[in-house]
Parts: C-alpha cells; structure tokens; sequence
C-alpha cells in the first residue's frame, strides 16, 4: 500500500517504519526539516532500540521516505496515518493543537488532490474528539463530507517505550473504529502483517481504549506502591507479596470483575478493605488510593439512586437483594443500602430475589422484610420501576413480561451487554 504518516515523533517514526518494512510504501511528513532530513539520510529521528536500523533498511529499499510538503504525500499515498502528539494543557485538558493543524494542512492537500482519501487517527484523543472536531475541521478543510470525500478511522496505538517494535508487531489487539466499512477494509489491509485479532468498533469505542489502558497502568502502578509502604511499615517483603499475588490468575490478574455493573459488597471486600486502612492509620501511613475505593463504591450507589428516582415514579421494584449473583448473601449487599435510600424519600420498595432462603429471611431487618414478595410476576404488578442489582436467569425474561407503564433500570447488564436504562 502507499501510506503517509503525519508526525514523526515516537509514535509517527516507529508506525512508519515498520510499516515500510512491510513491504509499504511509505512517506512521513513532518513541519520540522530536522525530523525529515533525518529520516532521508537513513537515520532515526528519536531513539528506540532496532529503530535506526529499520529506517536505513526501508529507505535503502526506497520504500521510506519524508518530506514538509503534505500535498506530496497525499497525492503519492491512499491512506494517511495522524500520529502527531497531544499534550497536556495547564488544567490538565487535552491540548488538540497540533491536531488542528493537521486536519487543516491534510484537509487542504486531500481538497487539491480531487480524490476519495482515508484518514487514520493514532493520536490520542478524547472519546467525542474524532466526531465533534475532527471530522468538522476535516470537512471545513476540504470542503466535502465525511463518507463521499473522505473517510475518517481511528487507530489508537499500544506502544510501550523500549520494546515499540515488537508492540507494533505484536500487539494484543488491534482496534480499528470506523464509520465506513471501506475505510475499515482498507485499514485493515493495511495491518494484514500484525500478529494479532482485530477489533472493529464506533469510533467512541476506539478513542476510549487508550485511556482505559493507561488509566489502568496508572492505578497498578499506585496500588502497588501502596502496598509497599504498608508491607515495608510491617517488614514484610513486598516483593515477594505481590509475586504471590501475580500467581492468581483466576481473580487478581484475569476479566473477573471488569465487568462494569453495580457496586460491591459481601462479608470479605468492605470488611477486609477497612481492616486495611484501620492499620494503616495506626502505622501513620496514608493509603489515598485504597481509602478512595469505599467512597467511589458509595458513589456509584448514589448514581443508581439518581438514575432511579429521574424517572419520577414512586413504587421501584428491587431485583437482587443479595450482593451478587450465585448467592444468598446479604452480608453489606449494596441492594439493601440503596433501598434505605428509597425509603427514606419517599418511595414504596418492593423486593424478589429468587435465590434467598429462610435463613436469609430471618437475618434481614423487619422493615426489608416486610416488602418482600414471593414472585417475579408480583414485583411487576406491583412496582412501575424494576431495578436489576444482580444477573439471575430469571430476569433474562423481564423484557417479555413487563407493560408500557414499566421502566427497567438495568445496573449490571443482566439483560443487556452494557448497563442501560429501558423505559417506555
């Protein structure tokens, strides 16, 4: 394929390498003339280990080259990669300067070259960045539409500093969000060399897998330190503990609970999570990150509050009084902490969980008891908002059994894939 790379930062040299390696053509476009010239001497702009190499091989072979004048990479290329950097503004805001800028030098060079062109965005950008600036910038440059003139894809990069190589080889995915099957066709083409399953998403999805990542990397890196200090305070070896903790695959290092629902409770998570911080006070150590954790689950309880009582209905039916599917447990349900907040506003509650026992029954306050009905089919009648705390195979049916006047506020994706709200 013929393919331009805008930027020749980290992310732009390294994209556009490998891709000339792999028997591309490619032309980088950079407004620095060191960036450029450095490339078309056969050496490498910034540094990463096998980089330089890579460069000379790909321009010796004349399949890399670069150049200032985007309207000569547009009109030699078929897709052009956007790879150009997005910093950090004062507040903390994403700075989408340079980005600006490109979509008006590449808008006006793929105005000027009279023919259909795919955009590809590396960058890393804001989910709502790509549709609300982007496109807009690249319309108002060319003076067409997205889809006739141009087709717009997002492709974000995984690339760790050090081993980027081996990461563009090799990645554990490739995402592609595209709005035009064609731009998704051509841009896969292009990765055909890259060991690794593809994902074609929106483009939302695409912009927000970045940020997910690094924001994850971010808070390991917290946890662990935070664990140190509290494992050094205790002379234990910390190594050593997170070694052991890096062995369990099953819970600590695997998809258990990244699944996006409601929040958590039980007789282990609260209870040992306090413990924890308990010790940590009389250590005199602050633990910020795991002492936020309670207040982010209180918080997300206080979402599913609000998310219920905007519908302006005042009987709910609570689906799942226990704090997680498979079991009977009460113990710190968080189901039984957002029905007191129903209560206490006003609201009539009325409570099915198909799993509770006599025993669980027994243990619970008269009040919750009290509201507790016998069957799914006696919620309905009784409660026009139907609330899912947990995934049971009986509430797979609700869609088919509940009328016009009903709402359904799903807050684990029991019935669908993501948690929504469905109302009529």
């Amino acid at each position: 394929m013929n393919i331009s790379v805008f930027g020749l930062g980290y992310v732009g040299a390294v994209t556009a390498a490998c891709l000339a390696n792999e028997q591309n053509v490619v032309i980088g476009v950079d407004i620095k003339q060191d960036k450029v010239d450095s490339i078309n001497c056969g050496s490498a702009p910034v540094y990463e280990k096998g980089l330089a190499s890579l460069i000379k091989t790909a321009v010796e072979a004349r399949r890399l080259r670069a150049t200032t004048a985007e309207q000569d990479a547009v009109n030699n290329s078929e897709i052009s990669l956007i790879c150009v950097g997005t910093p950090t503004n004062q507040d903390g805001s994403l700075n989408i300067e340079q980005i600006g800028n490109v979509c008006s030098q590449l808008g006006n060079a793929v105005r000027n070259k009279g023919t259909y062109h795919t955009i590809v965005i590396r960058s890393t950008v804001l989910p709502g960045t790509t549709h609300g600036y982007i496109i807009p910038a690249l319309e108002k440059a060319t003076g067409g539409k997205c889809g006739t003139d141009f087709g717009v894809c997002v492709n974000p990069e995984f690339l760790r500093e050090g081993q980027a190589i081996y990461d563009f080889f090799n990645p554990e995915r490739t995402v592609i969000g595209e709005i035009d099957s064609r731009d998704g066709d051509l841009l896969e083409m292009m990765c055909t060399g890259i060991n690794a399953p593809v994902l074609r998403v929106d483009i939302s999805t695409s912009e927000m897998i970045k940020y997910v990542d690094n924001s994850f990397h971010a808070l390991k890196v917290t946890f662990a330190n935070e664990i140190g200090s509290i494992c050094n305070k205790l002379g234990i070896d910390s190594h050593k503990v997170m070694d052991i903790f890096c062995m369990d695959k099953k819970l600590n290092l695997s998809p258990y609970y990244f699944k996006p629902g409601f929040a958590y409770g039980g007789s282990c998570l609260p209870k040992d999570l306090r413990a924890l911080l308990c010790k940590s006070l009389e250590l005199n150590l602050r633990l910020p990150l795991l002492d936020s954790v309670q207040r982010s689950n209180q918080a997300h309880i206080e979402r599913a509050f609000e998310q219920i009582i905007s519908f302006n209905r005042k009987s709910v039916g609570i689906l799942g009084l226990s704090f997680k599917s498979g079991t009977s447990d009460t113990r710190e349900s968080p189901a039984l902490v957002l029905i007191n907040m129903l209560s206490e506003k006003g609201y009539t509650v009325y409570i099915y969980d198909p799993v509770l026992t006599e025993d669980d029954l027994r243990n619970l306050p008269a009040d919750v008891q009290s509201v507790i009905l016998k069957s799914l089919d006696d919620v309905i009648k009784s409660a026009d908002i139907l609330v899912l705390t947990k995934s049971e195979e009986i509430f797979s049916s609700l869609p088919d059994l509940i009328t016009k006047r009903h709402v359904i506020v799903d807050l684990v994706g029991a019935i669908n894939k993501n948690p929504v709200n469905r109302g009529n």
